[in-house]
């Protein structure tokens, strides 16, 4: 989930005691990784909370959403201010926002404590995603790294790290006699070393010294681009919707359909489902993008089917093959959405257009799992499943279909 913005003036040598430029990539690289798995930890553990305290599900899909509306919020305000405050400078800033997070997660863990702690890490990622993704770029081309190279560990650090925060998170609280401790402990620690290790990294970006009139981020499309951005806008929301139920509900539905308390498969499922997004962008990546949106409808379509059939009856493997093979299609679709209004957009704002794209994508991540989670207080889990998945399909194929007409 990865977007770009236009590259300020980048240092070709680094300043006296910082690291190489290529060290620097794979620090920031680093950092960006562990930032958006460190954003997934609690989804294994959704399950002991909402064990140990008996809130509803509707509760525990408050607690996600509070960490999308964060994003939102933060990308609206603050996602494009590194091209003049500096990627270091900002990427810094996204560390310590979460290790605040994780300093909440451990010492005020009731539901208003869960809601604030996604909240604030909400706020981190949203000022780190594309902060990260220009870092990468203006520090590979300064190492003389491909730009391929660049792309495809951006997708991994971002996408992959998302799938990689469950599964670590839910081996760790296998293990663990304290499962709602160790996996942030573990994670403030690292966080607070890269903290250390980014300070190090060269800057890529000039800081301006004259006065810079702040304003959020706007949504700027050219009159003719228009419905194309709103078919990608449907497409990314509906990815982010999958996304999003997928990670807040997966325990919900492993434990009701199919009986499944696991804390280690709670992570799985999701991991799953995020590595073969990533897998899928990379690839893909060389392919024309009509083609890619309608590879990403069928395999979107077949997988959401496959995990509806494993719901329906009852099958661990159908629900895992249909996490992968929806994943990839998933993942292709965001992928052709960005694509979509970049090349649509005004070039001098690009940037905007990508950021409101991704606006619209996270609101994907708060109202239907809300939604889903509201019904479940109505209806049975596996009729809930199916209807939502049903959704999703409608939105991904009528959504691909308008965006391969453009």
């Amino acid at each position: 989930m990865t977007t770009t913005t236009e590259a300020p003036t980048s240092t070709s040598t680094p300043a006296a005691g910082r690291l190489p430029h290529g060290v620097g990539f794979w620090v920031i690289a680093l950092a960006f990784l562990t930032e958006m798995a460190f954003c997934a930890v609690p989804t294994p553990l959704y399950a002991i909370y909402q064990q140990r305290d008996g809130f509803p599900t509707t509760v525990l899909t408050v607690i996600f959403a509070a960490y999308a509306v964060g994003v939102m919020l933060s990308l609206y305000l603050a996602g494009h201010v590194s091209d003049w405050l500096g990627r270091r400078r900002v990427i810094l800033a996204s560390l310590l926002v979460n290790l605040l997070s994780a300093g909440l997660f451990l010492v005020w863990d009731d539901v208003a404590g869960l809601v604030v702690a996604r909240f604030v890490s909400g706020l981190g990622i949203g000022i780190l995603t594309a902060t990260a993704t220009a870092h990468l770029s203006e520090l590979g081309a300064a190492a003389r790294l491909t730009k391929g190279r660049a792309a495809i560990v951006s997708t991994f650090a971002n996408l992959g790290g998302i799938g990689l925060g469950p599964l670590v998170s839910g081996f760790i609280a296998t293990g663990s006699s304290r499962p709602l401790v160790t996996p942030y402990v573990v994670f403030a620690v690292l966080l607070a070393v890269e903290v250390v290790l980014v300070a190090l990294v060269p800057e890529t970006v000039e800081r301006r010294e004259e006065g810079v009139a702040y304003r959020p981020q706007r949504i700027a499309v050219p009159a003719a681009g228009r419905a194309a951005f709103w078919s990608a806008a449907a497409a990314a929301f509906a990815a982010f919707a999958v996304f999003g139920t997928f990670t807040g509900l997966s325990s919900t539905f492993l434990v009701g359909i199919l009986g499944q308390h696991s804390h280690l498969l709670a992570g799985v499922a999701p991991f799953i489902l995020f590595m073969a997004a990533a897998a899928a962008q990379v690839a893909t990546a060389r392919v024309a993008t009509k083609r890619q949106i309608g590879l990403a409808m069928v395999l979107a379509a077949l997988g959401l089917a496959t995990i509806a059939a494993g719901g329906i009856v009852a099958s661990l493997v159908l629900f895992l093959v249909g996490a992968g093979v929806g994943g990839a299609g998933i993942g292709i679709l965001f992928r052709g959405a960005l694509t979509t209004v970049a090349a649509v957009a005004d070039p001098t704002r690009r940037g905007e257009a990508l950021a409101g794209i991704f606006l619209l994508a996270y609101a994907g991540m708060t109202v239907p799992p809300l939604l889903a989670a509201a019904a479940l207080t109505v209806w049975p889990v596996v009729a809930v499943l199916v209807g939502l998945l049903a959704l999703a399909t409608a939105l991904v194929l009528v959504s691909g279909s308008r965006m391969r007409r453009v």
